[in-house]
Formats: C-alpha cells, sequence, structure tokens
C-alpha cells in the first residue's frame, strides 16, 4: 500500500479502483474487535452520524476553494476540509468493521442514498458568504470539539484514539473559526452586519445538535451534556465579536426527526450528486 495519492498514481502494474484514494485501510494494524460490553450495532451507528458529519461538512469546505477571500484562507479551509475528511474515514471505516458487514469508507461515502446519511444538518445546507462559512464552522468546531474530548474515554479504544487525534484539530477549527468570528464582527459597519446574517443563518440549526438520538445516549457522548460548554465558548466569542446571541428558533423536525433519522434537508440531494456521481456512473472502473 502507499502512503500518498502520489506514490499510488506512479505505482506501476497495480489496478485500483478509479475513485479510491490509494491509501491503506485507515485502521490497519489497529485491533477492531468490539470490546464486550459494546454493542457493535450502536457503535457502528454511532460511528457513522459522526463519521458522515465530517464528511459532509468536510465537502462543503472544500467547495471554497477559489472562493475564500484570501489565498490564506483558501488554504486553511482547505486543511481543515483535509482534516475532517481524515476524521471521515476513520470512522466509516470504523463504522464498517463495527457492523460486521465488511463495507469501506469509499463504499459508505459513494454508494449511500441521502435517507442512509446521518449527519446533522447544520453540516449540509448550502454555502453563504464567507460570514456564513466561518459561523458555521465555529458552531460546528465547538459542538464538535465538546463531543469529542469526552470521547477519548470511549469504552471502545479504536474510537477513543480517534477521538484523541480529532481534539487537537478541531481546536484549530474552532479557533481559526472564532478569530474572523471576531474580526468581521467588530469590523466595518458592513461586515458587522454580514456577520449578523451569517450567525442569524446558522443559528436555526443550533438546536438540532443537541436533541440526543437514543444511540447517542446508549454508546457515546449525550449532547445536550455539552451545551453549558458550547454556550460559553459562543458567549465569549459573540462579547468580542460585539455581537449578540441570534434570537432566532430552532429548525424543527420533520415528524420529530433529524438528520441523525436520515431526515434532511433539499440541500443534501444536490451535494450528494456532486459528491457520488463519477462513482455512481463508473463503479467497476480502474486505473
Amino acid at each position: 500500500m502507499f502512503d500518498n495519492a502520489y506514490e499510488a498514481l506512479n505505482a506501476e502494474g497495480d489496478t485500483r479502483w478509479a475513485f479510491g484514494t490509494g491509501f491503506a485501510d485507515p485502521l490497519s494494524g489497529m485491533d477492531t474487535a468490539v470490546p464486550a460490553g459494546v454493542d457493535a450495532a450502536d457503535l457502528a451507528a454511532y460511528c457513522l452520524m459522526l463519521g458522515d458529519d465530517a464528511l459532509i461538512m468536510s465537502h462543503r469546505l472544500q467547495q471554497w476553494c477559489t472562493c475564500a477571500p484570501e489565498l490564506e484562507d483558501e488554504v486553511a479551509l482547505a486543511n481543515i476540509g483535509l482534516d475532517l475528511l481524515g476524521q471521515a474515514r476513520l470512522l466509516l471505516a470504523r463504522a464498517g468493521k463495527a457492523d460486521g458487514s465488511g463495507r469501506g469508507e469509499d463504499e459508505l461515502a459513494f454508494f449511500r442514498s441521502d435517507r442512509e446519511f446521518r449527519n446533522v444538518r447544520l453540516a449540509e445546507v448550502t454555502n453563504g458568504d464567507f460570514a456564513f462559512c466561518v459561523a458555521r464552522l465555529l458552531v460546528f468546531a465547538t459542538w464538535r470539539l465538546a463531543l469529542m474530548q469526552r470521547l477519548v474515554d470511549s469504552d471502545d479504544p479504536v474510537l477513543a484514539a480517534i477521538a484523541a487525534k480529532a481534539v487537537k484539530e478541531l481546536a484549530y477549527h474552532r479557533d481559526y473559526a472564532a478569530r474572523w468570528v471576531v474580526r468581521l464582527g467588530d469590523g466595518t459597519e458592513l461586515s458587522h452586519a454580514r456577520m449578523r446574517n451569517g450567525l442569524d443563518a446558522v443559528w436555526s440549526y443550533v438546536e438540532e445538535l443537541f436533541a440526543a438520538h437514543p444511540v447517542e445516549r446508549r454508546v457515546g457522548v449525550d449532547p445536550s451534556t455539552v451545551r453549558a460548554e458550547f454556550d460559553g465558548v459562543l458567549t465569549e466569542v459573540l462579547a468580542a465579536a460585539t455581537l449578540s446571541r441570534p434570537e432566532v428558533d430552532g429548525l424543527a423536525g420533520v415528524s420529530g426527526h433529524s438528520g441523525r433519522d436520515g431526515v434532511h434537508t433539499e440541500a443534501m440531494g444536490y451535494l450528494l450528486a456532486e459528491l457520488q456521481s463519477v462513482a455512481r456512473a463508473h463503479q467497476d472502473a480502474t486505473w
């Protein structure tokens, strides 16, 4: 196997699936047996939730390439997207091993329908302007960092190891977004208004983040338990940005369901059409 995509591209006599990464199994060398006392189906479902959050958010961030206001931010957003893609690879691979299906990261990413994805809807909604981008990233990274800090003590050693790596990455993601929120909020009259509008647009999706799914309660972290920490961070950042907390009602679920149940916004179908189109059109292609 190869350490990077460039080595894979230059390999001779080694046919690969056209849409694969050329990387080794991200969990290669790890003991992936489900620990005693941990329900395998619940663990797989939970890793799928966390992996889908990272995969879909990564895709939205990658769409900022060539569109960010400065070259430095092109690189920063691309790197944040790559961090989340790496988390998605590990978590989707863990889900496939835990449920015994043998499905790999590529199969889970490219060959599920929108109703089979379990990501929160905050990650999937269509990109707005740059203020919306950093508002969403601040909310997402603050929430996810709080979860991952607690998952370092997971009963599943594989999930605990993934979380330990993610914590370091997410701390940077949160800091990057927070600095931009402060810069725009405490900037000009125009930038303040744009930041205000970005927060308002994002806030409709916040309540879903803390509505615990039964699987999260059984095998992961009940997200409602991190709300106080989330609120504390957001209060501090918004104060520095001379912004107040938005007064926007939470997004109502469809019959009480959420993204965790496979109920998504209209944007999800368009996102997956872009993400999966080549793989679905040429399922057996190799290079």
